[in-house]
């Protein structure tokens, strides 16, 4: 609890760093794919959830500074995620926000203009039911990401990142917690890691 209010605390930060008057303001849509590894805390279960593709798309707004190239950025995204436990497809609003630093080069800035990026990314769980019976998947996970992306005429972004789970995504249901059913399977417990590559277009 005391990790999400620090979260929590470091958007707001960010948020009162990129939003002064002087600020631009531009919304768009953005779409990509996104590459799932859930790392388990033991070995019993191996390559359930090992690089699994999957999609998102949405929209975002972005809050910036043009003459330091410091802003935000956030999104609100429909992710569609891989699970071979469940033998489903998982349904997730995600919704991302970034501390945003875009790097002005002379002469071409107008045309290409790189950029970092980092910050926290809230995964809301939007099918519930999409688990098998032993396992239960948290309805909200939490990652920290980190990426690099290029900026193009001022409008088309296109960047990657990697997000660490912070919070465990998967473990074993509540029921089965403390009944000693399937030698240690009560202790397992899964962060999903993520590669994600999007293409935003601002108005």
């Amino acid at each position: 609890m005391k990790s999400i209010k620090r979260i929590v605390a470091v958007v707001i930060a960010c948020v009162a760093i990129a939003v002064p008057a002087s600020a631009q303001f531009a919304f768009g849509i953005k779409a990509g794919i996104n590459v799932e590894d859930v790392s388990f805390n033991k070995d019993i279960i191996t390559d359930a959830y090992d690089n699994h593709t999957g999609w998102t798309a949405g929209v975002m707004a972005e809050f910036s500074l043009p003459i330091l190239g410091l802003g935000v950025d956030a999104s609100v995204m429909y992710a569609n995620r891989k699970s071979d436990i469940a033998d489903k497809n998982l349904s997730f609003i995600d919704v991302p926000i970034n501390l945003k630093w875009k790097i002005n080069v002379p002469v071409v800035a107008k045309i290409v203009k790189p950029y970092i990026f980092t910050g926290p990314s809230f995964a809301f769980l939007a099918n519930k039911d999409a688990i098998v019976d032993a396992w239960e998947h948290q309805t909200v996970d939490v990652d920290w990401n980190l990426g690099i992306g290029v900026e193009l005429f001022s409008h088309l972004q296109i960047g990657a990142s990697y997000g660490w789970g912070l919070t465990n995504t998967i473990q074993v249901a509540d029921k089965y917690v403390g009944s000693g059913i399937g030698s240690g399977l009560t202790e397992i417990e899964g962060k999903a890691n993520c590669w994600t590559i999007t293409a935003a277009y601002l108005f």
